[in-house]
């Protein structure tokens, strides 16, 4: 009796556990939003991590050149109708190009005019308009999207990756699978917090946006002849990146924890060492 029992339970476990895969990953077990899938039942071990980068840091200016800012490029690519945003880093929901216009234009535009005034068009100049327009940009500054918008690069500085850790057993080796990519208004510019603009799958920015894209470069201020694609600087992780959340049973980020201070960014660094220990130590086992 009591086989029957573990038998039944074990059958309504392997049941829930098919649900939640098959929510998760495609028929064949592969995730469909990464760029080089690894196979769900090849993956040994495998971590959700979500980095902050600031691109004002010195080992992150190469993506945020004059010109070549990494916000101008997806925000280019989105006006262009090349890519459309997610409403979050889920990469479930899309927003539309009002929706996103609407989200990097700032919160002062058209005030002082009425809702009537609004809707005729007044204090709002022609930016070009529908998806298939192209950008262009005539004024001094370099990464302007159009009137009243945040300036790529000088203002929209903020981006966070998520990637998850992946120990693929097949190959003996640890891959990092980054999953998305948002773009935050910082705390310095809107005074409140760092919001989240919409967000990118990074599947679709390498193959649509970064791929044989002269614009889309990491530049190499050592030697200019050879710059390098956007793709290849996160493949070789040419940037600096501060760990701000894990995957965790609360889905609480590092400062939920911790507290906004030292404290969080010590138990970060711990976190981010103890993964690199993990690593190293893999093959003792």
């Amino acid at each position: 009796m009591k086989s029957l029992i573990r038998l039944a339970a074990a059958a309504c476990i392997m049941v829930f556990a098919t649900l939640s895969y098959a929510q998760e990953r495609d028929e064949y077990g592969y995730n469909s939003n990464s760029l080089r899938p690894i196979k769900y039942h090849d993956q040994l071990f495998s971590k959700r991590l979500w980095w902050r980068i600031d691109l004002r840091e010195k080992q992150n200016k190469p993506l945020n050149a004059k010109n070549h800012e990494i916000t101008k490029i997806i925000i280019e690519a989105v006006k262009t109708g090349i890519i459309r945003a997610f409403v979050n880093d889920s990469l479930k929901n899309r927003l539309t190009y009002d929706e996103f216009m609407a989200k990097i234009t700032r919160p002062s535009a058209g005030d002082g005019l009425t809702e009537e005034e609004k809707a005729l068009g007044f204090g709002l100049e022609d930016d070009g308009g529908g998806w298939g327009d192209e950008f262009s940009n005539g004024g001094d500054d370099a990464g302007a999207t159009g009137p009243d918008t945040y300036l790529p690069g000088k203002e929209l500085y903020l981006l966070e990756l998520k990637e998850d850790l992946i120990f693929d057993k097949k190959r003996s080796r640890m891959y990092r699978d980054i999953q998305s990519i948002t773009i935050l208004i910082p705390f310095e510019i809107n005074q409140k917090a760092d919001i989240p603009i919409a967000s990118f799958s990074y599947k679709e920015l390498v193959e649509n946006v970064f791929k044989d894209n002269p614009d889309a470069i990491w530049f190499n201020n050592a030697n200019p002849k050879e710059h390098r694609n956007m793709a290849e600087a996160f493949d070789l992780r040419l940037f600096a990146a501060h760990l701000i959340k894990y995957s965790n049973s609360q889905d609480e980020t590092i400062t939920d924890i911790y507290g906004d201070g030292d404290l969080a960014l010590y138990a970060a660094l711990q976190v981010e060492y103890a993964l690199l220990d993990f690593e190293a130590q893999l093959w003792e086992y």
